[in-house]
C-alpha cells in the first residue's frame, strides 16, 4: 500500500503532463505518481513515464472511466487527483494530505473558486457555470463546498473504495461531492491558486453539452438521494394544479347543481391520484433511501478492517504498491 497516490487522468496532455508529474514528485517526495492514459495519440504516456511517473492505459474512453480504473487497482492511505493539464498547483498538495493523513479528512476539495480562478480563466461561460452548479448543489444538499467542479482533491481509503463510480464524463466531480454530503463524510476545503492552461493546450471540456450533462446529472442525484423530497415537490405540484382546476367546477356545482366541465373534473381527478401515487412512491423510497444508508456504514466497516489489514502489513513487511 501506498502512503500517498497521485493520481492524474489523462486524454492528449504532451504538453504539461511532464511538468505536473515533475511538480508532484517534488512536492511529494516519496509518493507514487500514476498517470492514466486514456487513448493519447499525442505521446502523452510517453513523457509521463519520463518524468517517473507510473503509466497505465484505460481504454474505456471518459474521465469517469479512468477514475472508475484508478480506484479499482490502486491502494493508498491518501489519494491525491489532479488534472494533467497543469492548472493546479502542486503546492497545495501537502496540506491537502495532511487534511487526510492527520485530521482524518475523507475528501478535501481543492477550492479555486475563492482565489484566482473567475481572473485567470477566460471562458466565461465556465465561470458562470461552476458558480450556478456549486450554488445549486449547495441549495439542495445542504452543504458547504466550495468548489463541485475542481479537478484538484485528496480522498481517504475509506472514501475511494466505498464510492461507485457511475458517471463516465466530466460529471464525476458532481458525483464525489453529492456522494461524500449524502454519507455524511468529513469534507474539507483547501483554497488553492489557479492558472488557466498555458497557450496551445486545450480543455477537453464542452461548456454546453458537458454542462448539461452536470445539470442533469444533479437532477438524478437529488432524486436519488433525496427521493422523499424529490417525489413530494411532485406531489405537492401536482395536488395544487388539480386542485387550481377544480375549485372553479366545484363552485359552478355549489350554486347551480350542474357540472358542466366533466373533463375537466376527470382530469382533476386523474392528476389527483397521480400525486398520491407520488407522494408514497417517495415514502417507499426514502424507506429503502434508509436501509441502504445503515448497508454502507456497515461496508465502510468491513473497508477500514480491510485498511487496518493492509496497513499492518505496511508496517511488518514493507509496500505492497500495485
Amino acid at each position: 500500500m501506498d502512503k500517498i497516490a497521485v493520481l492524474i487522468p489523462c486524454y492528449n496532455e504532451s504538453q504539461t503532463i511532464g511538468k505536473v508529474v515533475l511538480d508532484f514528485k517534488r512536492a511529494l517526495p516519496g509518493a507514487v505518481v500514476y498517470v492514466y492514459d486514456n487513448n493519447s495519440d499525442d505521446g502523452t504516456g510517453e513523457i509521463a513515464r519520463q518524468a517517473g511517473a507510473v503509466v497505465r492505459q484505460e481504454y474505456q474512453q471518459g474521465k469517469g472511466n479512468v477514475i472508475r480504473r484508478m480506484f479499482r487497482e490502486i491502494d493508498a492511505q491518501c489519494y491525491i487527483m489532479v488534472d494533467g493539464d497543469d492548472t493546479y498547483p502542486a503546492e497545495c498538495a501537502p496540506e491537502m494530505a495532511e487534511q487526510v493523513l492527520d485530521r482524518k479528512a475523507d475528501m478535501v476539495v481543492g477550492d479555486r473558486l475563492s482565489s484566482t480562478y473567475f481572473e485567470e480563466n477566460k471562458r466565461p461561460f465556465h465561470n458562470l457555470g461552476n458558480s450556478v452548479v456549486c450554488r445549486s448543489i449547495n441549495l439542495l444538499f445542504k452543504s458547504d463546498i466550495k468548489d463541485i467542479m475542481t479537478g484538484y482533491r485528496a480522498f481517504s481509503y475509506q472514501f475511494v473504495k466505498s464510492f461507485p463510480v457511475l458517471s463516465k464524463g466530466f460529471e464525476i466531480e458532481t458525483e464525489m461531492s453529492i456522494h461524500a454530503i449524502d454519507k455524511n463524510m468529513q469534507i474539507s476545503n483547501v483554497v488553492i491558486g489557479y492558472r488557466d492552461r498555458p497557450a496551445g493546450s486545450e480543455s477537453k471540456l464542452n461548456t454546453v453539452s458537458d454542462g448539461f450533462k452536470v445539470l442533469m446529472t444533479i437532477g438524478k442525484l437529488f432524486r436519488n438521494y433525496k427521493p422523499f423530497t424529490f417525489f413530494g415537490v411532485l406531489a405537492f405540484a401536482l395536488m395544487a394544479l388539480s386542485g387550481l382546476f377544480f375549485v372553479p367546477v366545484f363552485l359552478h356545482y355549489l350554486q347551480t347543481g350542474l357540472v358542466p366541465n366533466q373533463p375537466t373534473l376527470i382530469v382533476c381527478g386523474f392528476t389527483a391520484i397521480a400525486a398520491i401515487q407520488s407522494f408514497f412512491s417517495g415514502l417507499i423510497l426514502e424507506t429503502i433511501n434508509q436501509k441502504n444508508r445503515q448497508d454502507f456504514e456497515m461496508q465502510l466497516i468491513r473497508i477500514q478492517e480491510r485498511w487496518s489489514v493492509l496497513t499492518g502489513e505496511e508496517r511488518g513487511g514493507g509496500s505492497q504498491n500495485q
